[in-house]
């Protein structure tokens, strides 16, 4: 009997002038926590898919239990008892709980679908898991966090001993993330074996037993999680030291760029008040609800003020909608920069130059040359990785399409920049190089405001910290007084007046 659930030898997958994985091993043991770890384009994803029967590799072997296999299509890794969760759950929204579980493998008896029984086998595994919505509930109006666990309930209906879970956390809340490692916990107490794919370190020394990195499509090492540290884990998986994660220049600050005074909206915020200086990072943070997205949403005109005004390098200025807040120079990079910083389908090229593209036009007819000339130079500038300005974005890691979002907004007559969680679902060496390029725009005199839940990334880039709670303003430190402890004070309103609270 082998030592091993899964075992992978030699794999490589090439598709047209790129090999994908070149040589990958993995090692898998029954009712382990297996962390893989990488960069963006380290091969993860497509090593993922020639496990689930997605691709074929060229070479290779893959066993289960010490049995060789060679799987032909999805269906037969799903027959072997292999399922995988993805980052975005790919479920019908319009149907129910218990349809999205059993699709593709319903019950049926002489030729007719069992709803009934479909409906209370999904309850038993939603209450296995300890749900708090029903089997009839539809898909679309669940949280992204109870769709993953749909998800989950899914592989387990197919009885599914290995489970791989793709970045389940990147989309979750502290307490949604707290819920889906306990539902780990509980499969690996039931004998389940599961690949936990993250970019998060702290994913990875609360779940897994060991960690694979991958690195340039290569098979760097397998470790202990108990016996590796964050700098080796970190060189193993970017191949250099970085010793400096947070670059942040020492900037001479100019003039005051942006001032918000005692902003309000009726259940969201109350009262908020801060500045931004010319060559200055202000970090903005608090516990997820705190409502700092919806306080700069409301400054760059997607939402509108109840009370409150906005100066704009010391003049007044109403912005009603985000088109006032573009011609004024206030730039807004987008925390889902999916959905709401790119056009994923279109080339980045295009992307870049879009909020700029009446720029380019003559006699109604655009000037494409213009166009691909200065798209092609602000994404060179961001360091932006890709095969040309025509590549959609889709195609795209994380890091770079946050790298995209940048370009983009350089593309305009910036004054203030305002960054959403910039760092959100992207590797640590992408991370080192967002913070370069942040460090670069405050040394060129851009005002920027950071929104990150993020500590070490506040701590590490901000000149100025400015902590919210439930919708208020209950702190502002300096770069030398600001500590993890007295954030989390403030974001937790501890240790405080009411008087200081609405400052």
């Amino acid at each position: 009997m082998s030592e091993y659930v899964l075992e992978l030898k030699g794999i490589t997958k090439i598709f047209p002038g790129v090999k994908a994985l070149n040589n990958v091993q993995f090692q898998l043991k029954p009712g382990e926590v297996h962390a893989l770890m990488g960069e963006n384009g380290a091969g993860k994803s497509t090593f993922i898919k020639v496990i689930t029967g997605v691709h074929k590799a060229e070479e290779g072997e893959m066993f289960l239990n010490g049995q060789k296999v060679d799987f032909k299509g999805p269906r037969d890794a799903q027959a072997a008892g292999i399922a995988a969760v993805y980052q975005h759950p790919t479920s019908y929204p319009d149907l129910t709980v218990a349809e999205n579980i059993f699709m593709g493998h319903e019950i049926i008896r002489h030729g007719m679908i069992q709803w009934k029984t479909m409906n209370k086998e999904a309850n038993a595994l939603l209450a296995n898991l300890n749900a708090d919505f029903d089997a009839t509930a539809e898909m679309g109006t669940l949280s992204v966090a109870q769709q993953q666990m749909v998800e989950i309930a899914k592989a387990l209906s197919t009885n599914a001993k290995i489970i791989i879970l793709d970045e389940p956390t990147a989309a979750l809340t502290k307490r949604e993330s707290e819920e889906l490692y306990r539902i780990v916990d509980k499969l690996r107490e039931d004998g389940v074996s599961v690949i936990f794919i993250s970019h998060r370190f702290e994913d990875m020394y609360r779940l897994a037993s060991r960690v694979t990195v991958f690195r340039d499509s290569q098979y760097i090492g397998t470790y202990d999680v108990d016996g590796i540290t964050n700098a080796d884990l970190i060189k193993a998986m970017v191949g250099r030291e970085i010793s400096d994660l947070f670059p942040k220049p020492e900037v001479k600050l100019g003039k005051e760029m942006l001032r918000v005074e005692n902003l309000s909206r009726v259940g969201y915020f109350k009262n908020v008040s801060f500045n931004v200086h010319a060559g200055e990072i202000v970090g903005l943070t608090g516990l997820v609800g705190a409502g700092r997205t919806e306080v700069v949403e409301s400054i760059c005109g997607i939402t509108n003020l109840d009370e409150g005004k906005v100066y704009l390098e010391g003049q007044e200025v109403k912005i009603k909608q985000p088109s006032d807040a573009m011609e004024k120079g206030i730039i807004l990079l987008p925390e889902d920069r999916q959905k709401a910083g790119l056009i994923m389908s279109w080339g980045l090229g295009r992307n870049v130059t879009l909020p700029t593209i009446s720029k380019y036009a003559k006699h109604g007819f655009n000037d494409n040359k213009k166009e691909r000339e200065l798209s092609k130079q602000l994404l060179e500038e961001v360091d932006t990785k890709a095969v040309d300005i025509f590549q959609p974005a889709s195609s795209l890691s994380g890091g770079n399409q946050q790298k995209v979002v940048v370009a983009k907004a350089l593309s305009q007559e910036m004054k203030v920049v305002i960054m959403d969680e910039p760092t959100k679902g992207v590797d640590v060496g992408a991370k080192a190089e967002i913070y370069a390029i942040m460090g670069e725009l405050a040394q060129k005199g851009y005002a920027i405001v950071l929104i990150s839940s993020e500590m070490p990334e506040i701590l590490g880039m901000s000149d100025r910290v400015i902590i919210m709670c439930n919708g208020r303003k209950t702190g502002e430190l300096g770069r030398q007084e600001a500590t993890q402890e007295r954030i989390l004070e403030f974001a937790m309103e501890k240790g405080h007046s009411g008087k200081e609270a609405d400052r």
